[in-house]
C-alpha cells in the first residue's frame, strides 16, 4: 500500500493509494504482513498545481521494497543516498513518516483500515532550539512595521480613489 499525495494527475487533485497485490508471498513468512509506505511528502514539483516522482524517488519507493523482499537493491537512477539515510545498514525497517510492516492483527486494530498514515506515523522531527520570547518579540515588530506599511499603502490608496473621482 502506497499513499501517494495530491496534484499527481492531471484531471483529478485528490490523493490516492496505490494498491499492489502481491500472489507470490502466500508462502512464505510475509503472508500475513501488509507493507505501507507514505509517499505523500515525495515528489518533484513540476508546476503550481503538478506533481511527479523523479526517477531517483521511484527507484527508492521500489527499494523499500526489495529490501523487505529481502531482494538486491538497484541505484542506477541514483537513489543510493536516500537509502544510506533511511536504512543505514542495507536491510528494511520500519521508519517512521516512511514504511511500516504491519501484521493482520494491527491492520485488525485499526478497524481495517488500509490507509499507510494509521501505520506509519510521523517523522521525528528535530527540534529547534531557539528562545519563545525572543522570537515573538522580533514577529511582533515584523508585525508592526507591517501594519505600519499597510495604513500607509490604504492612505495612498484613498487619495488616488478621490482623485479620480474629483477627475470624472
Amino acid at each position: 500500500m502506497i499513499a501517494v499525495g495530491s496534484n499527481f494527475f492531471y484531471t483529478v487533485t485528490l490523493p490516492c493509494t496505490l494498491w499492489f497485490l502481491d500472489k507470490g508471498k502466500a508462502d512464505t513468512i510475509s503472508r500475513d504482513k501488509v507493507l505501507f509506505l507514505d509517499a505523500r511528502h515525495i515528489y518533484r514539483q513540476i508546476d503550481r498545481a503538478h506533481r511527479e516522482f523523479s526517477a531517483e524517488q521511484i527507484e527508492f519507493l521500489a527499494n523499500i521494497v526489495r529490501l523487505y523482499r529481502g531482494e538486491a537493491v538497484e541505484t542506477t537512477d541514483g537513489s543510493q543516498a536516500l537509502l544510506e539515510e533511511k536504512f543505514p545498514q542495507g536491510q528494511y525497517i520500519d521508519v517512521p513518516g516512511l514504511s511500516k510492516l504491519a501484521t493482520l492483527e494491527e491492520i485488525a486494530a485499526q478497524g481495517w483500515s488500509l490507509n499507510p498514515g494509521r501505520y506509519v506515523g510521523v517523522a521525528e522531527r528535530v527540534v529547534e532550539d531557539f528562545d519563545f520570547t525572543e522570537k515573538l518579540e522580533e514577529l511582533n515588530e515584523e508585525l508592526e512595521i507591517l501594519n505600519l506599511e499597510a495604513r500607509e499603502l490604504e492612505k495612498r490608496i484613498a487619495e488616488n480613489v478621490a482623485k479620480l473621482l474629483e477627475q470624472s
